[in-house]
């Protein structure tokens, strides 16, 4: 029997279900001696991992790996993917593209390359418990009025403290990293503006529990006694549902800001093809298969997945078996915006978001943080130019 591919994603339930329940489906086929796609095993590594490891460090000996936009630019430079045009036609990858939700298709896609495809999508989103007797509020104003009267967490752990920063920047009109100023994160009067909301927020929720990340805030949410609310955090589809001990959360659209703009930084995750793949054709078949309308919406259904695929967010079915997730959220998922991805922005936000949360827990003056977050987007972009920093 041949040997299976390897691939690599993240540890959550909603990274591994649909991948699993594929690969035990091709092994028993291929033990049977039928014909089918080629197995592949799965590894497993932690959000935190995922959102910080670099390919480089695991792309030698894996075969199709589950990754973040964000640190795409740095894994095309140390030479770990294969560009997907060696692999599908033009016609297929415009295709693949007009069938997925929002920008996560072209958030793949750096330097005239597709380097992989949105298997997942995701965004940043509003959630409050399904057994809240609270509103939605729309607009940041409102949300800044509900953390008032209703227990409330953010979510600032890892690079979560930056990423809320970018979002209020765009909603605030003015997104970050202005064109035409490549040592600037975000002009002072939005950057300031963004800073004081983060800090009226915190003012008001869970001390110790806005400081972890999303899967952390969004367990407590759903567990007993847990907050009622949450601003902006990253949406997972596998919190709607009640279960045991668990109370179902409602996700909804970001807030507003001043001038209508939902904020919202783009998340999900995509799959791509390592330099070290050998059985393109396996590869090329995962790929399609993963991201075929039966897997999407059927599979992805029932094993917890978060579609990429714009059928299964417009699906009847899927919305009533996801209470609602993605017909709820996809106006902001529409909206999202997509980060940098030069070589050294992983780097950059780990470090960047650090500096928030030290601005917000010492009350640190605005611009001073803002400095802070140039001087670290200098020193990246320094570090790229002369292989320093990735």
């Amino acid at each position: 029997m041949t040997a299976p591919l390897t691939g690599m994603t993240w540890d959550h339930p909603r990274g591994y279900r649909v991948l699993d329940a594929l690969a035990d489906h091709d092994r028993r086929e291929a033990a049977a001696g039928r014909p089918g796609p080629r197995p592949v095993v799965w590894k497993r590594h932690s959000l935190e991992d995922f959102e910080a490891r670099p390919l480089r460090a695991f792309c030698d000996d894996t075969d199709l790996v589950v990754l973040d936009h964000p640190g795409l630019g740095e894994a095309v430079a140390d030479g770990c993917l294969r560009p997907l045009e060696t692999l599908f036609t033009a016609g297929e990858l415009a295709a693949l593209r007009r069938s997925c939700v929002g920008p996560s298709h072209d958030s793949y896609h750096l330097d005239g390359s597709q380097w992989a495809l949105a298997v997942d999508a995701a965004t940043q989103v509003s959630v409050a418990r399904q057994d809240t007797a609270g509103g939605r509020p729309g607009s940041w104003e409102d949300a800044c009025a509900e953390v008032r009267r209703t227990p409330s967490a953010l979510c600032l752990g890892g690079p979560h403290a930056f990423l809320m920063f970018a979002a209020l920047c765009v909603a605030l009109g003015a997104a970050p990293f202005p064109d035409g100023d490549p040592d600037r994160v975000a002009d002072l009067a939005t950057g300031t503006a963004a800073l004081e909301v983060m800090a009226e927020l915190l003012a008001h929720s869970d001390p110790d529990l806005s400081w972890r990340n999303p899967i952390a805030v969004l367990d407590a949410m759903s567990g007993d006694g847990g907050p009622q609310y949450c601003p902006l955090v990253y949406g997972y589809v596998t919190y709607q549902a009640p279960g045991p001990g668990r109370t179902g959360l409602r996700a909804f659209d970001a807030p507003r800001g001043p001038g209508g703009v939902r904020g919202s930084v783009l998340g999900g995750v995509g799959l791509a093809v390592t330099r070290s793949c050998q059985d393109l054709p396996a590869a090329r078949a995962q790929l399609l298969r993963l991201l075929s309308p039966g897997v999407q919406t059927d599979d992805y259904r029932r094993f917890g997945g978060q579609s990429s695929l714009a059928e299964a967010w417009d699906d009847e079915t899927v919305h009533r078996a996801v209470h609602g997730f993605y017909r709820d959220t996809r106006r902001t998922m529409d909206a999202a915006w997509t980060r940098p991805r030069f070589p050294g922005y992983i780097g950059f936000q780990q470090q960047a978001s650090a500096a928030v949360r030290d601005g917000l827990s010492h009350r640190t003056p605005p611009a001073r943080v803002l400095a802070q977050l140039d001087t670290l987007l200098r020193t990246a972009r320094a570090g790229t130019r002369t292989g320093g920093m990735s």
